[in-house]
């Protein structure tokens, strides 16, 4: 009887869901109210013909998009998918950090790393986007020459906010014609650079710096230091209006972060054993170089958005050689940084391999747009033999750099600034600029000074404010944490966590 019952219930189904579809059908009909209803009964008895009824309204057709509409929307998608690539860098930064330091020191690095991008979208967001691109001279609606912006200075606040949202300002490169992205899109692009500056001090201050004075000093960063040279370059400001050239920010990223970091190393002191009694240097060798190599690898992958995204548009002509000028620098890069670490060192390093691949980056990310393969070839070449010898060059002066930060962004950010005015091709140069050829290509010096200008101008705006800063934090906040928090490590004295529990490094036995 339980079977037959369940059987009789399931053959209800069907009759209850055609029931359904009808009272849903029916649901779906224009209602016929008042007068309508007779009409609409005699419709099913008779219906009309197409003379006596007229036809039903077909809205018009959506507008063709035009060419400039379909344009922005490419140029939006490609500015924000870019961004999104240099924003994934965070974890880049925080692997590479992370490995190359010991292990007692991994969860402080990490939520530095974490934690940077969000102090800095607060820092960009309040003020640093106001001075970065507010117009300098509101007066006229526009920036030409000034040293800070003036207009709209708080939370991004509308068009006159930004140089770059009116009709009369046509950036560094004219041709591209990025003025029809919106402000938003232009604001996140800005703001992961921001925060990309930011996490360069990061790792050059790690194992024995602060977390809460770091934190404060990575605010500062974002409102006080890298929106300033930031209108001096991209706003339209005095390096802008002098003709000073750097498409992707070996400067006003690179060495401008490489600054702040240097700054910070020196007051701060190298780590507790990074030097014997004698002054001699000494390994501290990371802990993770598999952490490391996946975040070596994140950065090279970000560059992609890094470099050809500042074309803020989409050329496909220039998108393409941006990326293989990007990614030709660091292979060369790789290799030289290797050799040239196998000649000096005895051993190919992990760790110099690395660092010459992200300085084969940075190179080349003030010039890509404007140089030809063969000199990303060059310029790559250069960098990886250049970070090596920066790297021992540091250590032996007193400089404790743990991640070779300085080696990295500061000294081949500089270098990169500099091949603008070496190796920029004339077929290269944007139209309606006033770029110039390099020298060793076809070009004099005209170039190379101003951007020697440009990087010189950096150096003494950052590394002075930066020092200050430091020293302020110092005295009032406190900036390195106790030596005996150091020898245990800050993952416990600062955030009272490991990043492996229980987790014991064995000595090896035997032999």
């Amino acid at each position: 009887m339980k079977m037959l019952t369940v059987s009789s219930g399931w053959r209800c189904v069907p009759a209850g869901l055609a029931a359904l579809l009808m009272l849903f059908s029916m649901a779906l009909q224009p209602p016929a109210w008042g007068q309508d209803a007779p009409a609409a009964a005699a419709t099913t008895e008779a219906p009309a013909t197409a003379a006596e009824t007229p036809a039903a309204e077909t809205p018009p057709p959506p507008a063709p998009l035009t060419t400039a509409e379909i344009k922005v929307m490419l140029d939006t998608v490609w500015v924000l998918i870019t961004g999104m690539l240099v924003f994934f860098m965070n974890l880049g930064f925080a692997a590479i950090e992370s490995g190359m330091c010991r292990a007692k020191n991994c969860v402080n690095i990490l939520s530095k790393n974490f934690i940077v991008f969000a102090v800095s979208t607060i820092a960009f967001w309040a003020i640093g986007w106001g001075l970065m691109f507010g117009n300098d001279k509101p007066e006229e609606g526009k920036s030409d020459g000034g040293w800070y912006g003036k207009a709209g200075l708080l939370f991004v606040q509308g068009a006159d906010n930004s140089p770059a949202t009116g009709d009369g300002y046509k950036g560094d490169y004219a041709s591209i014609g990025w003025t029809g992205v919106p402000l938003n899109a232009k604001f996140f692009f800005q703001l992961v650079f921001a925060g990309t500056a930011a996490t360069i001090v990061s790792g050059a201050v790690a194992e024995r710096i602060k977390y809460h004075t770091f934190i404060v000093f990575s605010f500062l960063m974002g409102t006080l230091i890298y929106p300033i040279v930031g209108h001096w370059i991209w706003g339209g400001g005095y390096l802008a209006s002098k003709g000073f050239f750097d498409f992707a920010g070996s400067t006003q990223v690179h060495s401008l972060g490489g600054w702040a970091a240097l700054a910070g190393v020196i007051v701060l002191g190298p780590r507790i054993g990074k030097y014997s009694a004698e002054g001699k240097v000494q390994a501290i060798p990371g802990h993770n170089m598999s952490l490391a190599t996946i975040g070596c690898l994140i950065l090279w992958f970000g560059w992609f958005g890094f470099n050809p995204g500042s074309t803020m548009g989409v050329d496909p002509g220039l998108m393409s050689h941006v990326a293989v000028t990007t990614n030709t620098a660091a292979a060369f890069a790789t290799i030289t940084a290797t050799a040239t670490a196998w000649c000096l060192l005895g051993k190919p390093d992990i760790g110099m391999t690395l660092n010459g691949c992200l300085a084969g980056l940075v190179a080349i990310t003030a010039p890509c747009a404007f140089v030809s393969i063969w000199s990303s070839v060059i310029i790559g070449s250069i960098a990886g033999v250049v970070v090596v010898i920066a790297v021992m060059s540091f250590d032996r002066i007193g400089i404790d750099d743990p991640v070779g930060a300085t080696s990295v962004h500061l000294v081949n950010g500089v270098f990169g600034t500099l091949c603008i005015g070496l190796f920029t091709e004339t077929s290269l140069i944007p139209a309606g600029t006033t770029l110039k050829a390099g020298l060793f290509t076809g070009g004099g010096t005209d170039q190379l000074i101003v951007q020697a200008i440009g990087v010189g101008m950096c150096f003494a705006y950052v590394f002075p404010v930066s020092l200050v800063i430091w020293f302020i934090l110092k005295a009032t906040m406190g900036l390195r944490v106790t030596r005996q928090e150091e020898i245990e490590g800050l993952d416990i004295g600062e955030h009272g966590n490991e990043a492996y529990p229980g987790f014991v490094m064995q000595a090896p036995s035997g032999h």
